[in-house]
């Protein structure tokens, strides 16, 4: 039988003494943790053992002996070696060895028969695997990636053996944690943190965060308290914060808030990178706002901004009328229906008129909104963005009211044209069933149906026409905002933190392993190096994505095209009973 033990690189040159680790009988692997120094007590160790284990929850014990003869007399120390057996006894029983003064290795692991090793059954070969324990403890292993069916179980099999060894190192950091010069009744030999004193800053953050988290909560329970006040529930204050993009990023940023700066602790490894990921999120958020506002109140570009605003909407109402005054001629040759055509066109034209008059009337405050709308920049890039999203919506409301016309008058068509022609075929749709049945119609139903159906037919041409114009116009408005939003929500859900980490750490983010052949002689035991393959950067954004706001629809082509030909609403907000494809 092959046993495998995993060796930490910085116990290679540690003197003599015990093994300490865990043995998973599922892998047939040993994972040694620590070496044990000469001189020692052994109920000291037993002690020692039994305190790691109640703290980290791990079966340690001691799984064989180490030699590392450089100075020890060969002969006297192998025979106290082995009668370190009858001490700590343990299935099966490594025994490690580094020669004098070459590079060379012997490894063997020895089973005995019963209780005690009055009879050796048989010795086991060994591969020794080395591993940085340092990376180990500190990375967190991820699920490798899909694979096809006749390779899953293999990866399957394969990852939780990793898994097992990865999480006996990282369960295991109260070993650990044992200081470098500390002189205990115990000396071990394992990887070493600098200490306290070489993390003085850390030290005293973690001693800040308890206060600090707990005076955000506070202030954080009172906003809550405020915003869940009956007055914010009075109709229609609760519809139009629900459509307001603004009104959105607030509660999504109070929520990320609230979980950042939560007094619980993290039960994962997840948890803590999620934590960490929305507070750099935060962070770069508001120092982009920052930058922003700092842009906006020099040289005076917000009075720039809104000297420069009502000559645009000026120049856009302008080129509004004259697209609807060439629609009311001859448009591209195209004869339109005169009479439906003047009164489309004046419809619309008063409602031009109206809205710059509105303009017109608040041009005296517009400063002053421009003004408050940067000062917000300060809660966050995003916020700002989304305040730019209501705005420009409500700039545009009267091409959100002409596209609206324009779909409702011709949904109107269609479906009266889809009736007319069910009629010919001798169809109705039921309501009830919900389906189209079969009905015998008489002369004067059909007389009717075909006057309807013609009149609709001749009509069709003039409101495809304005419905196209402005669905085209509302699509462009729409793609602005999209722009607008994807923005919002790359800040909101692009994991900044663990990007930083796979750039700057990759062995942090764990994908797997793979092995480096050390040695491979003939009489001499394989020697492999255990590496760490990071995670790739797609699969770092796919695993820790913050979710969004999520408030906008998200249309398939498919499903889009159909709402466009039908003349179906498409609106910035979802509904509730929207199907997405």
């Amino acid at each position: 039988m092959v046993l495998k033990a995993f060796f930490p690189t910085c116990c290679t040159s540690a003197d003599s003494g015990l093994l300490v680790g865990r043995w998973v009988p599922e892998q047939n692997s040993a994972v040694v943790l620590a070496v044990v120094h000469f001189p020692f007590i052994p109920i000291q160790v037993k002690e020692l053992l039994a305190q790691v284990q109640q703290a980290s929850q791990v079966g340690l014990a001691v799984v064989g002996t180490w030699c590392h003869r450089q100075q020890e007399s060969e002969e006297s120390l192998g025979h106290f070696l082995e009668g370190l057996g009858t001490i700590f006894s343990h299935n099966p029983w490594l025994q490690l060895c580094r020669e004098r003064g070459s590079k060379f290795w012997s490894c063997k692991a020895t089973h005995h028969q019963g209780p005690g090793i009055a009879g050796v059954s048989r010795e086991d070969h060994v591969i020794l695997i080395f591993y940085d324990q340092r990376k180990v403890l500190l990375s967190y292993l991820h699920p490798p990636t899909i694979l096809p069916d006749g390779q899953a179980r293999d990866a399957t099999a394969s990852s939780e053996g990793l898994a097992a060894i990865f999480d006996t190192v990282s369960r295991s950091e109260v070993l650990f944690c044992k200081d470098q010069f500390d002189e205990g009744p115990v000396r071990l030999s394992h990887w070493q943190s600098e200490g306290v004193e070489a993390s003085i800053f850390m030290e005293l953050a973690k001693q800040a965060s308890g206060p600090v988290c707990l005076l955000v909560t506070c202030l954080l329970s009172l906003v809550s308290a405020a915003s869940a006040c009956r007055l914010w529930k009075l109709w229609p204050l609760p519809f139009i914060a629900s459509k307001l993009s603004t009104c959105e990023q607030l509660h999504h940023r109070l929520e990320h808030l609230t979980l950042v700066f939560s007094t619980q602790k993290a039960q994962s490894p997840a948890q803590l990178m999620r934590k960490a990921n929305m507070l750099v999120s935060m962070l770069l958020d508001v120092a982009l706002g920052l930058t922003l506002l700092s842009w906006l109140h020099s040289n005076n570009r917000i009075g720039q901004l809104a000297d420069a605003l009502i000559p645009m909407a000026d120049h856009v109402a302008e080129e509004l009328q004259h697209l609807l005054q060439w629609l009311m001629g001859a448009p591209a040759g195209l004869k339109m229906n005169r009479a439906l055509d003047q009164v489309l066109g004046r419809f619309f034209l008063y409602h031009i008129h109206l809205w710059i008059s509105y303009i017109h009337l608040m041009s005296p405050f517009i400063e002053r909104i421009l003004w408050h709308v940067g000062l917000s920049a300060c809660l966050g890039l995003t916020v700002a963005l989304s305040i730019l999203s209501d705005i420009l919506a409500l700039l545009t409301f009267h091409i959100y009211c002409f596209y609206v016309y324009g779909a409702r008058l011709y949904c109107l068509k269609i479906c009266g044209l889809s009736s007319l022609w069910r009629l010919f075929r001798g169809k109705k749709w039921n309501v009830l069933r919900q389906r189209v049945d079969s009905c015998s119609y008489d002369l004067d139903q059909l007389f009717i149906g075909t006057l309807l159906f013609t009149i609709l037919v001749f009509l069709l041409p003039t409101t495809a026409l304005y419905y196209l114009v402005f669905t085209l116009l509302r699509l462009l408005v729409v793609t602005v905002q999209g722009l607008i939003h994807l923005l919002v929500d790359l800040i909101n859900s692009l994991p900044l933190y663990s990007l930083g980490l796979r750039l700057c750490r990759p062995y942090r983010l764990a994908a797997g392993v793979k092995f480096r052949i050390l040695e491979h002689e003939a009489g001499r035991p394989l020697r492999l190096l255990m590496q760490i393959n990071p995670l790739p950067y797609s699969s770092v954004v796919r695993t820790y994505r913050l979710p969004s706001c999520g408030c906008h629809p998200k249309y398939s082509w498919g499903s889009l095209c159909r709402k466009l030909f039908f003349g179906e609403l498409i609106y910035p907000w979802k509904q509730r009973g929207d199907k997405q494809d």
